[in-house]
């Protein structure tokens, strides 16, 4: 906790004065956002950082690899659907860019199995992908594999978000356009899905 109290006091002594006008314009007039990114929450993968962004220019949910869940408003807690609806239907954000990563935890754990049966949450939350691990059968090798289902659950949670109706009429609509990325944290090479479902660098 310490580390993080000096990065603190660094900020307020050398970040702050720098952003302490955007901050205010920020707190005065809200936020407007220029994308929704759906990221993981690995702590080696940080898109602010990744894309050049500073306060106010993206609204940002984290969750265990990047996964959006499929629409489902049955009353339960749902906090990245609830982070969805308020980027899409408050906000109006004109893009939504899902992000996955190499060397993803979350999706080794898909592919491979929690690190430990009695935990609570992470397998049920995965299986959210569970599609993903039939598709990586045919692969040669545990890396091919984990490659290719860090892939596929990035177009698994694109699927994902055109479930949600006020979704698709955006995307239909023209006012909402939604990106599939993939950041390799080894060598810092983004790559976009393309139209044919390959992934290409930026």
């Amino acid at each position: 906790m310490q580390r993080l109290i000096d990065g603190y006091r660094t900020f307020r002594t050398t970040t702050w004065p720098e952003r302490r006008a955007i901050h205010e314009v920020l707190a005065a007039s809200g936020q407007k956002p220029r994308a929704l990114v759906i990221a993981c929450a690995d702590s080696r993968v940080d898109p602010a950082a990744i894309f050049d962004a500073g306060p106010g220019e993206l609204f940002v949910v984290r969750n265990v690899a990047n996964l959006v869940p499929p629409f489902a408003p049955d009353g339960a807690t749902h906090g990245t659907s609830a982070a969805l609806e308020f980027a899409v239907r408050g906000l109006e954000v004109p893009d939504i860019i899902v992000m996955g990563h190499a060397m993803c935890g979350g999706v080794h754990a898909l592919l491979n199995g929690t690190p430990n049966p009695s935990w609570h949450f992470l397998g049920s939350w995965i299986d959210l992908a569970a599609d993903v691990r039939t598709r990586v059968l045919a692969c040669t090798s545990a890396e091919e594999g984990q490659q290719m289902g860090e892939y596929e659950c990035v177009k698994q949670s694109l699927a994902n978000l055109m479930t949600f109706p006020w979704i698709k009429d955006a995307v239909r609509a023209g006012t909402l356009a939604i990106h599939g990325t993939y950041f390799d944290i080894r060598t810092g090479v983004l790559e976009r899905l393309a139209a044919d479902g390959s992934f290409t660098p930026v």
